[in-house]
């Protein structure tokens, strides 16, 4: 199984960044694929995860209405737009498959698999 995440850099408050998340090894339909975010010195924190089959979303507040998450089945990918970005979005992001995890509640170590990270830097 891998997960490979891509899409990160440095762009200025205000911008945005598209993620994306391409899984293989794996039955993806299965899975909730979520984004999880480690800034220095803070724990990692699940700020979206999109549901298995239907494809529900969640976010967590401090994302909100900035970020959209969605899935494409068919080519095994998750992509997360981040538009808005704040300095306070910089930070360390990692994708990560679980199986009946539920959307914002399951902690990260109930996750079975886990993208290397890419990292996102919002500042001027």
């Amino acid at each position: 199984v891998q997960l490979q995440a891509s899409g990160g850099g440095l762009v200025q408050p205000g911008g945005s960044l598209r993620l994306s998340c391409a899984a293989s090894g794996l039955p993806f339909d299965d899975y909730a694929i979520a984004w999880f975010r480690q800034a220095p010195g803070k724990e990692r924190e699940q700020i979206s995860c999109i549901s298995n089959r239907k494809g529900n979303p969640y976010y967590a507040d401090s994302v909100k209405g900035r970020f959209t998450i969605s899935r494409d089945n068919a080519k095994n990918t998750v992509d997360l737009q981040m538009d808005s970005l704040k300095p306070a979005d910089t930070a360390v992001y990692f994708c990560a498959a679980g199986w009946a995890v539920i959307p914002g509640m399951s902690e990260a170590n109930e996750f079975s698999y886990w993208g290397q990270g890419t990292l996102v830097t919002v500042s001027s």
